[in-house]
């Protein structure tokens, strides 16, 4: 239910709050407490950013953390729920600031400056699986949530993450894992000086069966490449990434066969649902001054393979054949993105401003949904070849106007393109958008270890290309109505950071997200869910303590 909510007494208090503390800070300007990092695992203390809902997980917090899949990586992100469904080599499901996220629609995912949500995806639009990342080499997860960074572009809008490798290994890695259910892993990594730089490689093979009358039989294999060279002013690195997976899926069976005891707890209607998916990579990344500023640019290529049998509703709709269905996805993704940074001075105060571009082209040879028994194909609901294409453009100021005042002011341009080649001729066609978003945070302090954020901002998401020019439901015929190709959100956040305990870091985020639909392209039928504009508020506190050497409380 939509409703109009006015301000609450919550939000009347902290924005009071910090209006008080900052007219109250003129008198105490001389009182500047310095940046105090007290917890080794977390990037989070006063004056590492520039919203309280912004941080980072150190590769030594990774490290104490024991996984059982890649994903659950991912909840080292404060607030974020991954859960897994349809077997381990798909991609996670992702829960955040009161959103189902599905599989990435408002989450973005990056890893060595690479995107991993896939637009126009054959399961689900932002498709993110990041099963191919090897946790043995994350140095660092940064993370931000809200729409209010004009570096971050397409589905960002709840959050996003960005996953860093080691440039080094400190030390070798070499682990064979073995447990129950046929659970076996094995990963080796190292990096060797070689001419003026370093290069890193490592292997990973995996595979579980899982308690399943029918097992998993999930087969993955790993590889990562990697010579970095130079420091972090100068400097590049070039990666190659391969990565192959093969499973089956145990999905949801009803709860009424099991109560009879025609089916087991563990058993499944249809054995042969499952998936295959496959990813390879060449990344280039580099930064050297010029001009008094720093340039640094990304570039990559991405091939990208996926297959996927699921059977939600068994013999409802084809009671001779079953009803599973493919879905598919072919593709190569192109992208660069440079940025250059330089200081300044404005009306005499220190600032940095940077402008960057982030562009992407998916040449999606084909992504279609088909009708299948067995994993052999019957008949094609609809086939598609797409062309998408997308361009932004990004300025970011951040000036100190005080020494307990600075801001940082934003805006981003982004053009879409989208060319759609239906195997329903009447769904073909070619859509463009075009969306600005303004961004705007202030931050305040610190005093006594403290500092308050104000927060805002517009992001957005792209829809799929295919429900921008459908006019046909691929299922019934009957007339389909088009979706805008971007979605518009508008965040706001209030936050409060401090550290003023010893040994204690905590923040408080009390903030809104909009969104002027939700609409979805539902890759089970292919066409799009209709949905409506959706508001979302809630408050965030995060705390990390460290009473004693040898304990971490993570709260």
């Amino acid at each position: 239910m939509q409703r109009n909510h006015s301000t609450t007494p919550l939000v009347r208090g902290v924005a009071a709050a910090c209006a008080f503390v900052a007219i109250g800070a003129r008198a105490h300007q001389d009182v500047q407490a310095p940046t105090v990092n007290v917890i080794g695992h977390y990037e989070t203390g006063v004056g590492t950013s520039d919203a309280a809902s912004e941080g980072g997980v150190t590769a030594k917090r990774i490290e104490t953390r024991p996984l059982l899949r890649t994903g659950e990586i991912i909840e080292l992100v404060p607030g974020m729920i991954v859960t897994q469904h349809s077997g381990d080599g798909k991609a996670n499901q992702y829960f955040l600031r009161g959103y189902n996220l599905d599989h990435g629609t408002d989450f973005a995912l990056w890893v060595d400056g690479m995107p991993v949500n896939m637009p126009t995806h054959g399961h689900g639009q932002g498709y993110a699986d990041i099963n191919f990342m090897i946790p043995e080499l994350v140095s660092k997860i940064g993370f931000r949530k809200g729409p209010y960074f004009a570096e971050e572009g397409d589905f960002s809008s709840a959050g996003v993450a960005r996953i860093k490798y080691f440039d080094r290994m400190e030390k070798s890695v070499a682990s064979v894992t073995m447990g129950s259910h046929g659970y076996k892993r094995g990963v080796f990594a190292n990096s060797n000086k070689v001419a003026q730089g370093d290069l890193l490689y490592a292997v990973e093979a995996a595979t579980i069966d899982g308690p399943w009358d029918t097992p998993q039989d999930l087969r993955k294999m790993n590889g990562v490449l990697r010579y970095t060279q130079g420091d972090a002013r100068s400097g590049f690195n070039i990666g190659l990434m391969g990565y192959n997976s093969r499973w089956n899926a145990t999905d949801q069976i009803p709860q009424r066969a099991v109560d009879a005891g025609t089916l087991g707890r563990y058993s499944a209607i249809d054995p042969t649902d499952g998936g295959k998916t496959a990813r390879y990579s060449l990344s280039f990344s580099g930064r050297t001054p010029i001009a008094g500023g720093g340039l640094q640019a990304d570039a990559y290529v991405i091939r990208y393979e996926f297959d996927l049998w699921s059977n939600f509703s068994y013999f409802l709709s084809n009671p001779v054949n079953g009803d599973q269905f493919q879905q598919t996805d072919r593709r190569t993704v192109y992208g660069f993105n440079p940025n250059y940074a330089f200081s300044s001075h404005l009306f005499g105060n220190d600032s940095i401003t940077t402008i960057g571009m982030t562009s992407r082209h998916d040449d999606i040879g084909k992504v279609g949904l088909y009708s299948s028994q067995a994993r052999n194909l019957l008949s094609t609901t609809r086939q598609d070849r797409v062309s998408q294409t997308s361009l932004g453009l990004y300025v970011q100021n951040s000036t100190q106007w005080l020494p307990w005042f600075r801001s940082l002011v934003g805006a981003r341009a982004d053009h879409y393109r989208f060319d759609v080649n239906s195997s329903i001729a009447a769904n073909s066609g070619t859509r463009t958008d075009n969306l600005l978003s303004p961004k705007l945070s202030l931050i305040f302090g610190p005093w006594e270890r403290t500092e308050f954020f104000v927060n805002a901002g517009n992001g957005f998401h792209s829809n799929d290309a295919r429900g921008t020019t459908i006019r046909v439901d691929p299922v019934t015929g009957l007339p389909a109505d088009r979706v805008n190709p971007l979605v518009r959100t508008r965040g706001a956040e209030l936050g409060m950071r401090t550290q003023f305990f010893e040994n204690v870091e905590s923040s408080i985020a009390l903030w809104t997200l909009k969104q002027d639909s939700e609409l979805l392209f539902v890759g089970d039928a292919g066409t799009t869910e209709a949905s409506r504009p959706s508001k979302r508020m809630g408050v965030e506190w995060i705390t990390y303590a460290r009473p004693v050497d040898w304990m971490l409380i993570d709260a």
